[in-house]
């Protein structure tokens, strides 16, 4: 009987905000595992005596990167982390975009700038702003060129906090088309989904966001399904992928580009896609059972 433990965060008194969760562990285990959740900062777990850990929802470690990092090395070093150490700690620093695009992936383009660097802002179109370590559109916002005032406060509180900021141009397809996921599991494309614009004008950086507001089921395009596949494809170490979320919006020729890639801890929306429990389940034990 494997032993299997899901990582997740500690909501303290906020509800736990991962529905898919409770399911998935009551699946594993009348599939026959030993399956259990656990918090990924708990002292007491041994996570040595697991057959596998699987990254689910540690949805607060890009508040506490350095922690995070540390405690993926440590947990790969003792037994078989999914996804494996070297693919997370590559993925927790979004400046991996610059690194796809340069090996011919589709991407939204992307500029770095670093604490120190000087506040150099697009001032002919929307553009985004947003850490190359977040999540859940933390510390994101969309601008236009006569909000450069504002932008350049939330470059100067980033930059305070230690992060680099990327600067992208805010993609208009997305309040069209929306932004699609494209849900992989076990090498497999699992399920698709579609959700609206998340960052509306005006909104505060540090604001609260909806991540995924008007979320829906979706069926990829060949043209999605390809872009998908080379940044996988392009990824380092990335034959040892259990699961992987590819976001992609559509550019100003209409064709998808990636927006970003979740490798670390992405929603599987299994409360959407019920049907794909079945085959997550599968894919985590064999995993589990590997040799």
């Amino acid at each position: 009987m494997p032993r299997i433990a899901l990582a997740t965060y500690d909501p303290g008194a906020e509800p736990v905000r991962d529905p898919d969760l409770a399911v998935l562990v009551r699946a594993l285990g009348d599939a026959g595992a030993e399956a259990e959740a656990r918090f990924w900062d708990d002292p007491e777990a041994d996570w040595g005596g697991y057959d596998l850990v699987v990254i689910r929802s540690t949805w607060d470690y890009s508040w506490r990167a350095a922690e995070f990092a540390a405690w993926v090395e440590r947990v790969g070093a003792l037994t078989r982390l999914a996804n494996p150490a070297p693919v997370v700690r590559w993925n927790t620093d979004k400046r991996y975009l610059g690194e796809l695009a340069a090996a011919g992936v589709p991407t939204v383009p992307t500029r770095y700038i670093a604490p120190g660097e000087p506040a150099d802002l697009p001032d002919g179109h929307e553009f985004v702003i947003k850490p190359t370590s977040g999540a859940g559109a933390r510390f994101a916002a969309r601008y236009t060129p006569g909000e450069h005032d504002t932008a350049v406060r939330q470059l100067a509180r980033m930059h305070a906090e230690g992060f680099t900021a990327m600067v992208q141009p805010y993609v208009r397809g997305i309040d069209v088309s929306g932004e699609r996921a494209l849900q992989f599991f076990g090498g497999r494309l699992l399920h698709a989904s579609r959700k609206g614009a998340v960052l509306t004008p005006g909104t505060p950086y540090d604001a609260d966001k909806v991540p995924h507001p008007d979320l829906v089921p979706w069926q990829p395009t060949d043209a999605e399904l390809t872009v998908a596949e080379k940044a996988l494809a392009t990824v380092p170490g990335g034959s040892g992928l259990l699961y992987a979320r590819v976001d992609l919006v559509d550019g100003e020729d209409g064709e998808p580009r990636l927006m970003e890639l979740e490798l670390v801890e992405p929603n599987l929306f299994l409360w959407l896609h019920p049907a794909s429990l079945a085959r997550v389940t599968e894919a985590i034990l064999a995993a589990a059972e590997r040799d």
